[in-house]
């Protein structure tokens, strides 16, 4: 996760409060996903961050697990991630984002 957006997702759980931010993930890699959510629940794992040090303890999900799934229209979701869902390890993104969630985020969705 760059740094703009680390700035930006600690600006607006700042602004809207903590128990208001929802981060969906998207990266293609469990690995990837895994570090994006580790940083927005508790903290930048590089310490290269604007994250570095803060937990946030969000709510963080990957496009692909089955709770944003049902909560998209289904043409939307189809359009937009359907044809991902195929080429993506859905289990592996899901396992490694929820491993974070359940650890370290404060909020539920």
């Amino acid at each position: 996760m760059d740094l703009e957006v680390q700035k930006r997702i600690k600006e607006f759980a700042e602004q809207y409060g903590p128990e208001n931010v929802v981060v969906i993930l998207g990266g293609a890699e469990p690995e990837a996903a895994g570090i994006a959510a580790e940083t927005v629940t508790n903290g930048d794992p590089t310490f290269a961050g604007p994250l570095a040090g803060v937990s946030l303890g969000l709510a963080v999900y990957h496009i692909v697990e089955p709770e944003v799934k049902e909560a998209v229209d289904k043409d939307v979701y189809e359009e937009n991630v359907g044809i991902m869902e195929m080429v993506l390890d859905v289990e592996g993104l899901s396992s490694e984002v929820r491993k974070y969630r359940e650890q370290y985020s404060k909020y539920k969705a």
